[in-house]
C-alpha cells in the first residue's frame, strides 16, 4: 500500500512556545523542568497533528531544543574539551554551553545548513576522537510517541553528512577518517532502536546530493555496510538537490529505502525509477517542496506518482515532502495578515501535509477521493497565473535596460581607496560596528503599542529619535571612529526592506527557525519588486546630523533579500534578485545625495546561495555579483561601499568575493580563531577587511587582550592600512552592558595595535 510520510516538522510551535521557553530559561526566569515539559507538549501536540492529517509515516527525534547536528554530536559524545569541566554536570548545561558557550569556553562554531537559512552547531573532531552513544533521546522521543499510542519513523543524522559537516583541530585529519570508529556508536543507538520496537528508522544523508570525494564515496559503503545488520529498515534521505552521479552509489547502498527530492530535482526521476525498478527498494517521492510556501500544482505532482506507481506498484511507494518541513512556517490558518487571494495560493507545514495525503489518497483510491484537494489547488494555480499583481511592466522594461556599464564603479579600488582616505582621515585599526543596536525590551514594547494604534506616529517618531540620538552619543563616548544609527526602527534586517517594497507580501505568523531561539518571519515575494520611496535615508540623515563622525548608511543587499524571503517560483530568481538591485540601488544613490559617505550593504547569503553542486557556481555567480555590484555601483569614487557576510565557508569563494569590489568587507572570525582569514590570506584579498573580534551569538563578554589576540593574527594575512575592527555581526539581540563593555574592550584593543604598529 502506498504511504503519506513527512521527513520532520518545525519545532519552535505555532506561536514560538519553543522560543520563549528557552529564553525564559536562559534568564533562570523558569528552569529546566518547565523547559522540557514545554518540549514534550510540543512534541506531542505535532505528532497528533500529523496523526489526524492522516500521515501514516509520522517521524520522531526530529525535534530539538536547539539544533540537530548539536542533537547528533551530544549523542555520540563529541564534546570539545574546553566543555569537560561541565560534563558532570546535568546534559542540558553543557547541551547549551556548547551552542552558546560560557565565560571560560567560546561556543562551538555555527553555519549554514547546506543553502538554507538554518544554522547548525558544527562539530569537531581531533585524531583522538572517542565516540561512544552518550544520550537515549532518539530512543526516548520514539517510546515517547509509542506512548501516546503513535507509531513513528526515528530520524537520525547519518554518519557521512555528520561527519562531513564537521571541522578537524588537527591539520592533517579529513572528518570523514574517522568513519570507521564512529560506526560502532551508530550500531549501538540503531540496535536500541530495534530493540525499543522500531520498523523503520530514517537516516538523513544529504551529502548525497553534494560532489563527493573517494573517502566519501567509500566511507557510504562502508557505513551502510556495517549499518545494515544492527538497523531497523533504513529509508536513506536525500534532500536539496539530485543525487546525479551518486544515484549509483545510493541505489546500491543495503537500505530498504530511498527518498529523492523532486520539488528543487524533478528531473531526477525517471534515471531514479530506472535504477530502482528492478530492485524492492521503497521510493519516497518528495514531492511537497518543503523549502517554499506556494500551493502545489497537485495536478502535476499527481503525474509523477502515477508515473511511478505504474512501473513499481503500490506498495513500493512513499509520498512525502521534499525534506523536513522544519523550513516552512507552521499553519497557514493562523494567518490574519494576508488577504484572501494571495492566502489560497499559499501553503505552510500543517497544509502540506494535506496535500501529501490527498496526493495518497488519490493514487490509492482515485482522484474522486480527493477532489476537493485537487480542485482547490487547481482554483489557486490559475487565480495565480492571471492575477495582475505578479506583473509590473515599468519594472520589467527598466530591468531589461540593464547595461554593463551599470555594474561597475567609476575607478578602480586603488583609486578610490585614496580619495575615500582624504575624505574620511581615519587611524590605523578604524572601529566600528555591523549595524544595529540592542533592540531592549523599550524598543520592542513601542514599535509593539504603535502597531496596535496605541502610540501615535508623531510618539513613536520621538521615540526612535531618542533612541538614535542614545546610541550615537554611547558610540562617540566609546571612542568608535565610524558611527551608526542604531536601526531602532527596523524589526528585521529583510522585512524592514520588504514592507516599502512593492511585490512584498507579509504573514503575521510565518515563522521558521533560523537557530536555536532566533526565529524569522521571512517576506513573501509574489510578484515585480520596486521602490515607491525612499527606505532609510530619513533615519540615516537625522542621526548624521548629529555627530562630526562618519556615519554608515545600513542596507541589506539584493542577494540576502532574494535568499531570506520566500521567493515567487513562476519566473529565473535570477530575474526577480535583479528587480531587488535596482530598488537598492536607488536607495544607495539617495543616501549619497543626502550626505551619507559610508554606505553598508550587507550580503551574509551570498555563500549561502550558491548551489550545492559546482558545475552550478559560475551560473550563478554571473547573476548573484552581477546584482551586488547593480545595486552599489552608481556612486561616486569618495563614497565607501561596505559589505558584510557571516557564517560561511569563503575558501572557495575568493574570485567572487573580490568581484563585488566592496571597498571594505567585515566577516565573521571570531568563533573560528580568524580560520577563516586564511581564505584571505591565500587570494591575496586587495580591499580592505575587518574581521570580527566579538562572537555576538555567544553571551560572554570578551576581554581586550582576547580581541588582541585576535587582531594581531589577523595582521599576518591583512597589511595594517587595508585591516578594520568590528563585531562579527549586529547587536540587536544583545543587551547594553555587555554592548559597552565588549565594545570598550574593542576600541582599546584597536587602540593598542596602534600604538604598537
Amino acid at each position: 500500500m502506498t504511504l503519506s510520510a513527512n521527513l520532520g516538522f518545525p519545532r519552535i510551535g505555532a506561536h514560538r512556545e519553543l522560543k520563549k521557553a528557552l529564553e525564559s530559561y536562559w534568564k533562570a526566569e523558569t528552569d529546566i523542568t518547565d523547559l522540557l515539559a514545554t518540549a514534550a507538549k510540543l512534541r506531542v501536540r505535532h505528532w497528533q497533528l500529523q496523526k489526524d492529517a492522516g500521515i501514516d509515516v509520522i517521524p520522531s527525534n526530529d525535534f530539538s531544543l536547539y539544533d540537530h547536528v548539536l542533537d547528533t554530536t551530544i549523542t555520540f559524545g563529541a564534546i570539545p574539551s574546553r566543555f569537560e569541566v561541565l560534563e558532570s554536570d546535568t546534559p542540558h548545561p553543557l547541551y547549551f554551553a556548547c551552542a552558546r558557550g560560557t565565560a571560560d569556553a567560546p561556543a562551538m562554531e555555527m553555519t549554514k545548513w547546506f543553502d538554507t537559512n538554518y544554522h547548525y552547531i558544527v562539530p569537531e573532531f581531533t585524531h583522538d576522537q572517542e565516540f561512544a552513544l552518550s544520550s537515549r533521546k532518539p530512543i526516548d522521543e520514539y517510546l515517547e510517541a509509542k506512548a501516546q499510542g503513535i507509531e513513528t519513523r526515528p530520524v537520525v543524522l547519518g554518519p557521512v553528512t555528520w561527519l562531513s559537516l564537521g571541522k578537524s583541530r588537527d591539520d592533517d585529519l579529513e572528518p570523514i577518517d574517522l568513519i570507521d570508529k564512529v560506526l560502532p556508536a551508530y550500531a549501538e543507538l540503531l540496535s536500541a532502536l530495534k530493540a525499543a520496537g522500531t520498523q523503520w528508522v530514517q537516516i538523513d544523508e544529504p551529502m548525497l546530493t553534494l560532489d563527493l570525494s573517494d573517502k566519501q564515496r567509500a566511507a557510504f559503503v562502508r557505513a551502510y555496510d556495517v549499518l545494515r545488520t544492527a538497523a531497523p529498515k533504513i529509508m536513506l534521505a536525500s534532500y536539496f538537490g539530485a543525487l546525479g552521479d551518486n544515484l549509483p552509489l545510493a541505489a546500491n547502498l543495503p537500505v530498504a529505502g530511498l527518498h529523492i527530492d523532486l520539488a528543487r530535482a524533478s528531473g531526477q526521476l525517471e534515471d531514479v525509477l530506472a535504477v530502482t525498478r528492478t530492485k524492492d527498494t521503497v521510493l519516497s517521492l518528495g514531492l511537497i517542496d518543503g523549502r517554499n510556501i506556494w500551493r502545489a500544482d497537485l495536478d502535476e505532482k499527481f503525474k509523477r506518482v502515477r508515473r511511478a506507481w505504474d512501473l513499481l506498484g503500490p506498495d513500493r511507494l512513499q509520498i512525502a515532502p521534499s525534506c523536513s518541513l522544519l523550513h516552512s512556517p507552521v499553519d497557514l490558518d493562523l494567518e490574519t495578515a494576508l488577504d484572501d487571494e494571495l492566502k489560497s495560493w499559499l501553503a505552510f507545514a500543517r497544509q502540506k501535509l494535506g496535500e501529501i495525503q490527498a496526493l495518497t489518497l488519490a493514487i490509492k483510491r482515485g482522484e474522486s477521493a480527493a477532489r476537493e484537494a485537487f480542485s482547490a489547488s487547481k482554483t489557486a494555480v490559475a487565480s495565480r497565473t492571471a492575477s495582475p499583481r505578479t506583473t509590473n511592466p515599468t519594472v520589467r522594461k527598466r530591468a531589461a535596460a540593464i547595461r554593463s556599464e551599470d555594474l561597475a564603479r567609476e575607478s578602480p579600488y586603488a583609486v578610490r581607496q585614496q580619495k575615500q582616505t582624504d575624505r574620511f582621515k581615519l587611524p590605523l585599526f578604524p572601529t566600528t560596528t555591523i549595524g544595529s543596536f540592542p533592540q531592549t525590551k523599550d524598543v520592542r514594547q513601542a514599535r509593539a503599542a504603535h502597531k496596535r494604534g496605541e502610540l501615535d506616529a508623531a510618539a513613536y517618531n520621538a521615540f526612535l529619535k531618542a533612541e538614535t540620538e542614545r546610541s550615537i552619543r554611547i558610540q562617540e563616548e566609546l571612542g568608535l571612529d565610524v558611527l551608526v544609527h542604531g536601526e531602532f526602527e527596523r524589526n528585521d534586517m529583510v522585512e524592514y526592506f520588504g514592507e516599502q517594497l512593492s511585490g512584498f507580501a507579509f504573514t503575521r505568523n510565518g515563522w521558521v527557525q533560523s537557530y536555536g531561539s532566533r526565529c524569522v518571519k521571512p517576506p513573501v515575494i509574489y510578484g515585480d519588486v520596486s521602490r515607491p520611496g525612499a527606505m532609510t535615508v530619513e533615519w540615516s540623515a537625522y542621526a548624521q546630523s548629529l555627530t562630526d563622525r562618519p556615519l554608515k548608511g545600513m542596507l541589506t543587499g539584493p542577494v540576502t533579500i532574494l535568499q531570506w524571503s520566500f521567493v515567487r517560483d513562476d519566473q529565473p530568481r535570477a530575474d526577480t534578485c535583479r528587480q531587488i538591485a535596482l530598488a537598492i540601488r536607488d536607495e544607495v544613490l539617495d543616501l549619497e545625495k543626502a550626505g551619507i559617505g559610508m554606505i553598508q550593504i550587507d550580503e551574509p547569503a551570498l555563500r549561502e546561495g550558491l548551489p550545492l553542486r559546482r558545475k552550478d557556481w559560475q551560473a550563478y555567480f554571473d547573476w548573484a555579483i552581477d546584482c551586488f555590484r547593480l545595486s552599489a555601483s552608481g556612486v561616486a569614487d569618495e563614497t565607501q561601499i561596505h559589505t558584510h557576510m557571516c557564517y560561511a565557508e569563503f575558501n572557495d569563494i575568493m574570485d567572487a568575493i573580490a568581484a563585488l569590489d566592496a571597498d571594505v568587507i567585515s566577516i565573521e572570525t571570531s568563533r573560528s580563531d580568524m580560520e577563516l582569514l586564511d581564505a584571505f590570506r591565500a587570494f591575496s584579498y586587495p580591499n580592505e577587511i575587518g574581521p570580527g573580534v566579538w562572537d555576538i551569538h555567544s553571551p560572554r563578554v570578551p576581554d581586550r587582550a582576547d580581541m588582541q589576540a585576535l587582531l594581531e593574527k589577523a595582521l599576518t594575512a591583512v597589511p595594517a592600512r587595508r585591516l578594520w575592527v568590528n563585531p562579527d555581526c549586529g547587536l540587536k539581540t544583545r543587551d547594553w552592558p555587555e554592548v559597552k563593555a565588549s565594545l570598550e574592550h574593542l576600541v582599546d584593543a584597536a587602540r593598542t595595535l596602534r600604538a604598537a604598529v
